[in-house]
């Protein structure tokens, strides 16, 4: 069958197995001009480049990394849809790309025979063939492709060799006829298939690909079953059975009958054409793995990288993240000065301005995660490290592949969502980012910090090596980690139960990581951070501004701040001059009179008459059993979008004003005083002690108070159904958590 192409644009659909260089391949062609998005209905993402050669115009899409193309879910069902053009306003791709690794040809030309079967122009981009030559493998290219009837074009991805010569062969491959036919199955089942496929299509408007009929039959889970024949039709199904029945009566069973007949076709292509040693050379990737994979030295070397790579999301990203506040605050500044006071001024500068900044002051820790997690993989660090923790991610039903994604998290949950992309099983992978979320992340440190300095006393023992506040510390880190891992083995038990499957794992020669590759990937996650996560918390930002600005009555706070004043005068009055006394009311007096303080007292009021404060005092009932008042109810209804807000809100709530530095020991100071001294309404005792702080904090460890976290993962689970799963089961866990936190602790404490 002939392929008459316009050559305006041609779109490629490119595949391969994991660590073959595909992605870096894909970035080397497609470079700046590229995009990401997720295939409907799924959680896969969706890549698709654009790139020029003379005057052809190419469309790249870079299919999800796979070990062969037999669809067992919807995510696996992607990268046969695209092949075969199924979908709503789909069509084939015109040219298949497959890039495969020259030193392991037997194991990636499995997936090349099954994308022959789909009958489309096909070229092979023979990567790493510089790794092939070092373990002294010699191939004859030629008539590789001879045989194959494909191009078959020597490559090496990472330093851009071979890439002109790809080019060149994909728009020849356009105009010319589709490969030969390939089907290496024996000819009892392509007489069946055949025949099921006639039945099958005779009462379709649309046909079903043979590619597809012939993958039902070996369909041993029943997905494709399900998906391909309507429960309507029960006799197509029975044949189906009867046909598995016969082949496996012959000596053929299904499942295995593919295995087995493919790999023999392997063996058949490379007959004579590859010389492998008998004696496998030991190369420099041999030494480093005999270290890098030893349990011991090899898990000391895994805790120094994730030290490296934990402190460096702190450290690294502090400047940047100081540089970006300080614009955020002068341009909030700069915006004050020109407006005049008012609803317009503090929407422009407390919601769109501070909005923004939330979000964007979290991009520094992004790009330099993505850039350490693009240079481990690329260098081929990253398979070593997830194969060294699979038996300890195994035991709640995880892979080895989760960590990263979960050590990250301890920094930012967005980034550690993010990254959990390297994740291919669906249920592994959601099962991390559903945790995620419940590591202590830098977020949370302010608010343990100040809890912890103002009510944790600083007992020390073992000579002062350890420290009572020390230990609260890592208490607060821990809870969150052991409650992961309890979430974790139910979540695997429950909602996400299945057979889970065995961690397969190639480890990759080490080779020196691509500069290009790791900026484009630190590009488009950053982009797509604050593309996606920005536009969510800065709508839910907003929304908070508006309910605790509104309603606004400035006269009555007008009377409230007189009438505050109008009793310290009555205390001052009542007081002897020269008193010690005297001098304290004349003290607070003038300190009640200063303008700053007069902004602070008239911001509180105002939080307290607002819909938050109003929110605050209604929920009082419900958090009063956790040992808190409506003041502190009101700080963690603000604190839902970014928990960082807590302390500003608490500033507010006891005269300290919103810019409250957490980072300063003189704000920290006050603002522990304050905290210290606030008392219950209704029976003016004491509202913070030991149990009261060891509750709240135990509440932040646990709470989903993070637009942005809940935003990115609707972004990578492609459903609002998770991010609202995560926030009730969170929130739950957190009330129920900070309860028995409070009730336990108190009759200890007393």
């Amino acid at each position: 069958m002939s392929s008459t192409v316009s050559l305006s644009t041609l779109r490629i659909a490119l595949v391969g197995n994991p660590n073959t260089g595909k992605s870096t391949l894909f970035n080397a062609l497609a470079g700046i001009n590229q995009r990401v998005g997720n295939y409907p209905g799924v959680t896969v993402e969706k890549k698709v480049g654009r790139f020029k050669n003379v005057e052809q115009t190419f469309e790249i899409i870079d299919l999800p990394g796979t070990y062969s193309l037999a669809p067992r879910s919807p995510d696996e069902m992607v990268a046969v849809d695209v092949l075969l053009g199924r979908g709503s306003g789909m069509s084939p791709p015109d040219i298949v790309l497959s890039i495969i690794d020259a030193a392991n040809l037997q194991r990636n030309l499995y997936l090349v025979s099954q994308v022959l079967s789909c009958g489309l122009p096909t070229v092979i981009a023979l990567n790493m063939v510089d790794v092939a030559a070092e373990r002294g493998i010699e191939m004859d290219v030629a008539t590789l492709s001879e045989r194959l009837g494909v191009p078959v074009i020597p490559i090496q991805a990472n330093r851009g060799q071979g890439l002109d010569e790809l080019k060149t062969a994909l728009i020849k491959a356009a105009t010319q006829s589709t490969p030969p036919d390939h089907d290496p199955f024996p000819p009892v089942f392509r007489q069946h298939a055949d025949q099921l496929a006639n039945e099958l299509n005779r009462d379709r408007a649309e046909s079903l690909p043979r590619y597809l009929v012939g993958r039902l039959i070996l369909d041993n889970n029943g997905y494709l079953e399900h998906q391909l024949l309507p429960s309507e039709t029960p006799g197509q199904r029975e044949q189906l059975a009867a046909i598995r029945q016969s082949l496996a009566a012959k000596g053929l069973p299904v499942p295995a009958v593919e295995a087995i007949s493919r790999y023999e076709w392997v063996a058949k292509i490379l007959d004579g054409i590859v010389h492998i040693p008998d004696e496998r050379h030991l190369t420099v990737s041999d030494g480093i793995d005999h270290v890098l994979t030893n349990k011991v030295w090899g898990t000391l070397v895994l805790l120094a990288v994730m030290a490296l790579l934990f402190s460096s999301i702190f450290v690294l990203a502090e400047p940047a993240m100081n540089v970006v506040d300080d614009g955020v605050g002068w341009l909030g500044d700069s915006v004050s000065s020109l407006l005049p006071e008012g609803a317009l001024r503090s929407l422009i500068v407390d919601g769109i301005i501070g909005g923004v900044g939330a979000v964007v002051i979290f991009l520094p820790q992004i790009l330099i995660l993505f850039a350490f997690i693009a240079v481990l993989e690329d260098c081929g660090y990253m398979a070593r490290a997830a194969y060294l923790m699979d038996r300890l991610m195994a035991g709640v039903g995880l892979s080895g592949r989760s960590f990263i994604p979960l050590l990250s998290s301890f920094a930012c949950a967005v980034p550690g969502i993010m990254a959990t992309r390297v994740i291919e099983n669906r249920r592994d992978r959601l099962a991390t980012i559903l945790i995620a979320p419940l590591m202590s992340c830098s977020a949370r440190l302010p608010v343990y910090v100040i809890l912890i300095g103002a009510f944790v006393p600083a007992h020390t023992y073992f000579g002062g090596i350890v420290g009572l506040r020390g230990l609260t510390l890592l208490a607060m880190y821990l809870v969150g980690i052991i409650v992961a891992v309890v979430v974790a083995w139910l979540l695997k038990k429950t909602l996400l139960r299945g057979e889970t499957p065995p961690f397969v794992l190639e480890l990759p020669s080490y080779k020196l990581p691509s500069l290009r590759t790791v900026f484009f990937r630190m590009k488009e996650r950053g982009w797509d951070f604050l593309q996606r996560a920005g536009t969510v918390i800065f709508a839910v930002t907003i929304v908070v501004w508006a309910l605790a600005y509104y309603p606004r009555n400035e006269a009555q706070v007008a009377e409230m701040v007189a009438a505050e004043r109008s009793e310290l005068e009555s205390q001052a009055t009542a007081t002897q001059p020269g008193t010690p006394d005297y001098d304290r009311a004349q003290q607070s007096l003038a300190e009640f009179d200063q303008r700053e303080n007069l902004d602070h007292l008239a911001a509180s009021l105002h939080q307290q008459q607002s819909f938050l404060g109003r929110a605050g005092q209604f929920i009082e009932p419900a958090v009063r059993p956790l040992g808190w008042d409506w003041r502190i109810g009101c700080a963690a209804i603000a604190s839902f979008p970014a928990r960082e807000v807590v302390m500003g809100v608490l500033g507010v709530i006891y005269n300290l004003g919103s810019d409250l530095d957490v980072g300063s020991e003189g704000d920290q100071s006050r603002l522990q005083e304050r905290l210290q001294a606030a008392r219950w309404d209704d029976t003016g005792e004491r509202v913070y002690n030991l149990p009261v702080a060891l509750s709240l904090m135990v509440f932040f460890a646990l709470c989903a108070q993070c637009a942005a976290t809940l935003a990115v993962i609707r972004r990578e689970t492609n459903s609002w159904r998770w991010p609202v799963f995560t926030f009730t089961y969170m929130t739950m866990l957190a009330y129920v958590g900070a309860l028995a936190t409070y009730q336990i602790t108190s009759r200890l404490w007393l």
